[in-house]
């Protein structure tokens, strides 16, 4: 039998962009928009208790499959979400995410938060950190229409 073990650990990335927290917010809560920036999701009702969900992965990789839960939602300001990631029908993690979006002069501070729960080293905090770095780059070239 494998080893079982769990991983807790919480980062933060703070990202500046040149948009109003209302453009940062709509964002995250359009699936349209969204879409632009993260997966197509196959179920996207946002408000607090709806559900987000996605599956799906490369031909050739894994089939990722992101289950979320909306926590708090305040309108321009913060976004919490609890979800659940699946490795080809392993679970591999369990997170909280809290996104603080707050007005600066010449835009919008993003502060993302998660704190998770990492399985049997399926992926690691630094692994999850590396891809949210790539997802907020990404929404910064969407939100200046790079992308």
């Amino acid at each position: 039998m494998n080893e079982r073990f769990v991983k807790h650990a919480t980062f933060v990335i703070e990202r500046m962009y040149a948009a109003s927290p209302e453009r940062v917010y709509q964002a995250w809560s359009d699936p349209v928009a969204k879409a632009k920036w993260y997966s197509k999701p196959d179920i996207f009702e946002f408000r607090v208790g709806g559900r987000e969900y996605s599956s799906g992965g490369p031909p050739e990789g894994p089939v990722f499959t992101f289950d979320a839960i909306y926590q708090e939602l305040v309108p321009e300001q913060r976004i919490v979400y609890t979800y659940t990631l699946d490795s080809d029908g392993t679970r591999i993690s369990v997170s909280i995410t809290t996104v603080e979006l707050i007005q600066m002069e010449g835009g919008t501070k993003l502060i993302f938060t998660e704190q998770g729960a990492f399985f049997d080293g399926h992926d690691t905090p630094e692994v999850r950190e590396h891809g949210t770095n790539i997802m907020l780059d990404t929404l910064g070239k969407v939100l200046e229409g790079e992308a």
